[in-house]
């Protein structure tokens, strides 16, 4: 084993040795922000619990072999309010979202579920509504919604209309896209402006008197990811990106790799109108979810070719580089500032709030 190698390994067991501990006596909003908060939950007690190699990697999706091939599967639940925003609605952000679970793994999604949770009085115009914006977005994303089931709960007991899907594709390619695949060197991409969805949602609620032309990203990326892979064989790992936003996602796969990232914020591409909103609430952009973006991690080799595939698709036109793999500090995520300055960019514990004061 090479000094190098050996290094990464005595850091990857630093940072997994501790096992998070799960102390609250109740589960709390935060615990479903896609921070620290829901990390500490899903590790300390679900992955406790259901522990298994497939499960363990607490990738997008799980991938295993089926009668010689591979296939990649994953399940996602969608409690959105409001129900309908600008550019989307709950039902095509939960096949969006299942499509690139899928893809970010390598996968060409191919069949999804569909859950519905009602709660008792929700008009069927609108359950009506969400179907069809599903069909719309899997007919787009070139899946088919091949099975279900519905339930109605008592009036009060729910929030209109929940989402539960789960999605399967399969694997055509000999690759193995993760983060113990990371190099130090690597190149970091994001595929386009961050935050537009968490912006639209927070000011679509109308709880906060504030105007602001913006609109959600969902969208699917499988075609935008088979561009990317083949424009560059070096490609490492792929995220979507959801809740808690770049910086999570950072997070999360530098923790995995054992290996540090370099951010440059001047770099990370983000909309005037959603930059000057997040300003006002008082948010920092990295940290507020998405729902049509991918942070790729590639070889420095192959980021130049990277960059211009993704470019090269609608969804993926306003793509950029926007950091660097680095062999340390391990699990480390650092934000070269607009300013000069250098900061750590931790998860967030819970959902990120507007300033107040």
């Amino acid at each position: 084993m090479s000094d190098a190698a050996d290094a990464r390994r005595r850091a990857l067991e630093r940072i997994t040795r501790a096992r998070p501990r799960l102390r609250d006596a109740h589960v709390t909003l935060a615990h479903g922000a896609g921070g620290m908060a829901m990390r500490t939950l899903v590790e300390a007690l679900f992955v406790e619990t259901f522990r298994n190699p497939l499960l363990e990697p607490l990738d997008d999706q799980a991938i295993f072999e089926a009668k010689g091939g591979r296939l990649a599967f994953t399940t996602d639940g969608y409690v959105v309010t409001p129900l309908f925003f600008p550019g989307g609605s709950i039902g095509d952000l939960a096949v969006n979202g299942t499509v690139n679970d899928l893809a970010v793994g390598g996968a060409r999604p191919l069949h999804l579920s569909a859950g519905f949770i009602l709660e008792e009085g929700f008009p069927i115009a609108s359950l009506r509504r969400i179907a069809q914006d599903m069909q719309r977005a899997a007919a787009a994303a070139g899946v088919t919604i091949v099975t279900g089931d519905t339930k109605v709960v008592e009036r009060g007991k729910a929030d209109g209309c929940f989402v539960t899907t789960a999605g399967v594709g399969v694997i055509e390619r000999p690759l193995a896209l993760g983060p113990a695949a990371m190099r130090a060197g690597d190149a970091v991409l994001v595929s386009g402006p961050i935050a537009d969805h968490g912006v639209t949602i927070l000011l679509a609620r109308g709880e906060l008197d504030l105007e602001a032309d913006v609109a959600s990203d969902t969208a699917p990326l499988a075609d935008l990811v088979q561009r990317l892979l083949d424009a560059a064989p070096g490609a490492r790992c792929l995220r979507d990106v959801t809740r808690g936003g770049v910086a999570t996602v950072a997070n999360e796969l530098a923790a995995a790799a054992g290996l540090g990232l370099v951010l440059e914020e001047e770099a990370v591409p983000v909309r005037e109108a959603v930059r000057g909103a997040c300003e006002l609430l008082g948010l920092d952009p990295l940290h507020v979810a998405c729902e049509g973006r991918l942070v790729a991690v590639v070889d420095r080799a192959d980021a130049d070719a990277a960059l211009a595939a993704l470019r090269s698709h609608p969804v993926g036109s306003g793509a950029a580089r926007v950091g660097e793999v680095v062999a340390g500090p391990p699990g480390l995520v650092l934000l070269r500032t607009r300013f000069g300055g250098t900061r750590v960019l931790d998860m967030l514990t819970g959902h990120p709030l507007p300033r107040i004061c």
